[in-house]
């Protein structure tokens, strides 16, 4: 399905250096497209970006989202097809510790993206990524949908919800009417895992850092559940949508929840558990207890039928397949540090396309 409208094509991915970042562009770059990359920094030592040997494959520049000027003198030198807008301050802990820098890039950041869009020249796809954590989380049993109310109690989650009420006006005010060459949607998805996601205050990369050294790990509430999906699972769920809004108008504008099964919700006790099935010598202390620590939602559903309608987008793994493949990458990259994570990437991405066609899922095909 979107195996062929990305050949040749020219894609820019904004926070290209992050974990889901560099896991798109080895995909688009698998698909034939043209590779750049917008991010400010590396983010992590070690990283994926560094690992899947990315600057092989991707003109990446380096400044920072909220220089307006010289995003929009990129993007206007560029002349991308597709723009995937991936740039975050993404860690919740962090929002915490710097409300200003969260606030600024999440927010404004998006709205330079924005500013840019309404001034390019072509005919351009963006999709921009906010997160599961714009809802106003009442922690109901049943998932949100949509429609459901914005909200946010901690930074990160307020920061992502402002950049979705910019990213309304900015439509509506420009795009719609003014930019019809242009056409936007928003893909929400969270708690995604996966190898290579260094990111400190994160379930799995912490416990992988510690593991591999042959440490215990804190866990600080192991009893909050989240939507746990492999990073190739929402990163399919963009590649459909920009298929899709590249086939038609009529997408542009919504807002898509890519995540598991309603009924692969696990909490973080049950995630380590199934992880020290594939890694030796577990273990982990926990702080749940501890006093002064920062608001974390206990429990946080997506419902994915609009996906499924509109796109004819369901995920592909179960939990357990999940968690087998993120352990089994970073086993790979800390016991046999000569072996190419590139090649194994690309193995991985080729399993969850195979195991996706046995599933007779539509973007399989060509």
């Amino acid at each position: 399905m979107f195996r062929n409208i990305f050949k040749n094509k020219v894609v820019l991915i904004t926070g290209n250096t992050g974990f889901k970042g560099s896991w798109l562009s080895l995909w688009l770059n698998s698909l034939g497209a043209k590779i750049y990359g917008l991010s400010n920094q590396i983010p992590t030592t070690p990283s994926n970006y560094d690992a899947l040997g990315s600057s092989d494959y991707t003109e990446t520049f380096f400044i920072d989202l909220r220089d307006r000027e010289k995003l929009e003198k990129i993007i206007k030198s560029v002349k991308p097809d597709f723009i995937f807008h991936l740039a975050a301050q993404a860690i919740v802990g962090k929002s915490y510790e710097n409300p200003i820098e969260t606030f600024s890039t999440n927010a404004i950041g998006t709205i330079n993206v924005l500013e840019a869009l309404r001034r390019v020249d072509k005919e351009t796809i963006a999709i921009l990524i906010t997160s599961d954590k714009v809802y106003n989380n009442v922690e109901w049993k049943w998932g949100y949908r949509e429609t459901d109310q914005l909200g946010g109690k901690d930074p990160y989650s307020a920061s992502k919800a402002m950049a979705e009420i910019a990213i309304n006006s900015y439509l509506n005010s420009y795009i719609f009417n003014k930019a019809p060459n242009v056409r936007i949607a928003i893909g929400r998805a969270g708690n995604v895992i996966g190898g290579g996601d260094w990111a400190y205050g994160r379930v799995v990369p912490d416990c992988m850092r510690a593991w591999s050294l042959k440490d215990s790990v804190t866990i600080r509430n192991p009893e909050s559940t989240r939507p746990w999906q492999h990073v190739l699972e929402p990163l399919s769920g963009y590649l459909v949508l920009a298929y899709n809004l590249f086939s038609s108008s009529n997408l542009s504008g919504e807002a898509y929840n890519f995540g598991p099964s309603a009924d692969q919700n696990f909490n973080v006790r049950q995630l380590i558990d199934e992880m020290s099935l594939h890694w030796a010598n577990v273990s982990w202390k926990d702080l749940s207890n501890k006093t002064n620590q920062q608001f974390e939602s206990g429990l946080l559903k997506l419902n994915c039928d609009k996906a499924l309608n509109d796109l004819n987008w369901t995920p592909t793994l179960d939990f357990f397949n999940t968690v087998k493949m993120t352990v089994d990458w970073y086993k790979l990259f800390y016991d046999s540090p000569k072996e190419s994570m590139y090649d194994f990437s690309l193995s991985q991405i080729n399993e969850y396309t195979n195991i996706a066609a046995s599933q007779n899922k539509t973007w399989t095909k060509k």
